[in-house]
């Protein structure tokens, strides 16, 4: 069993993620930090909320995470991909208001918790707080997983930034200069981490639970969306579901350890640089970079958990 605070701005992948989480047996989710991102904190709140009422979960703590970025800017959100309310078409009923718990609720979890595993699938603003609040914070983690970045392949905001990295590119400098014991999973294995609607149908016909019921409504929107990014997809890719899998699966792909940087401003604002020359790997570095994926193995793992 894997004890996890999980780091989220629930948009469609991060809600797929979320009930991949919920559903999986080994996952103790021990809180959910909630934020700016592919929508605004409010209603990354209220999605979170709902999610845990469809799983019968209610129990698990909300914390308020941040409501913009580091460098000061508003937001930008991404509705032509999640919708104006984040899950697709579906909008929580307006009985359903996420209540959120202080931020210092984090600090208490770690105390309670001695071997919790940080998943961030969003913008890293709430999580560099963390560290700005408590210099002894990575000391009492067991280990970090981030979704962001890109390594040799094309960004999915600009043409060398990944979203969550171009969205604060100084807290992602920040978490990934600073930190040890990190573990970046980039579009290079997300981009490959592709469901198609077939599957989705095949989990649905398996599972009766109310959070596979709106499955279909809410990867529908999603993959419309990557169908007009990338005329001819099969499916769409699940980069935030993915980063949890791997958590759970390390060995489902390999990877590199590499000192990361994020560029912070100009053109190439959110581009994550690393040294892959041979003989590059500095002797104190930690950081894993996953650059491959056994893609069957994702499959039959997605499908086995949202099934069950």
């Amino acid at each position: 069993m894997k004890n996890i605070l999980l780091f989220a701005d629930p948009g469609i992948d991060d809600s797929i993620a979320i009930m991949y989480a919920l559903l999986h047996p080994d996952i103790n989710i021990v809180g959910i930090v909630s934020g700016y991102g592919n929508v605004d904190k409010e209603q990354a709140t209220d999605n979170v909320a709902y999610l845990l009422q469809l799983a019968e979960q209610t129990n698990i703590p909300v914390i308020g995470g941040a409501t913009r970025s580091c460098t000061g800017e508003s937001p930008v959100y991404y509705p032509e991909i999640h919708g104006k309310d984040g899950l697709g078409p579906i909008r929580p009923p307006d009985t359903i208001k996420g209540e959120l718990l202080n931020f210092s609720q984090i600090f208490q979890l770690v105390e309670e918790y001695h071997d919790i595993v940080v998943v961030d699938v969003g913008r890293n603003t709430s999580l560099a707080m963390a560290f700005m609040m408590d210099d002894q914070f990575e000391e009492k983690i067991h280990e970090f997983y981030i979704m962001g970045g890109a390594f040799f392949v094309p960004g999915n905001v600009t043409k060398v930034a990944e979203a969550n990295f171009h969205g604060d590119p100084i807290a992602s400098n920040f978490v990934m200069t600073q930190v040890k014991n990190i573990t970046s999973v980039p579009l290079n294995v997300t981009n490959k981490a592709i469901i198609t609607r077939k599957q989705i149908e095949e989990i649905q016909n398996l599972s009766s639970s109310p959070l596979v019921k709106i499955l279909d409504k809410v990867y529908d929107y999603y993959f419309q969306a990557y169908q007009e990014m990338v005329p001819g997809i099969d499916g769409a890719p699940l980069h935030d579901v993915l980063t949890l899998s791997l958590v759970m699966n390390p060995d489902m792909g390999s990877y590199l350890i590499r000192n990361v940087d994020v560029q912070i401003v100009g053109d190439n604002r959110g581009q994550s640089t690393a040294d892959f020359r041979v003989g590059s790997m500095p002797e104190d570095s930690t950081t894993k970079i996953y650059l491959s994926l056994d893609y069957q193995a994702f499959i039959q793992d997605f499908m086995s958990i949202m099934s069950k």
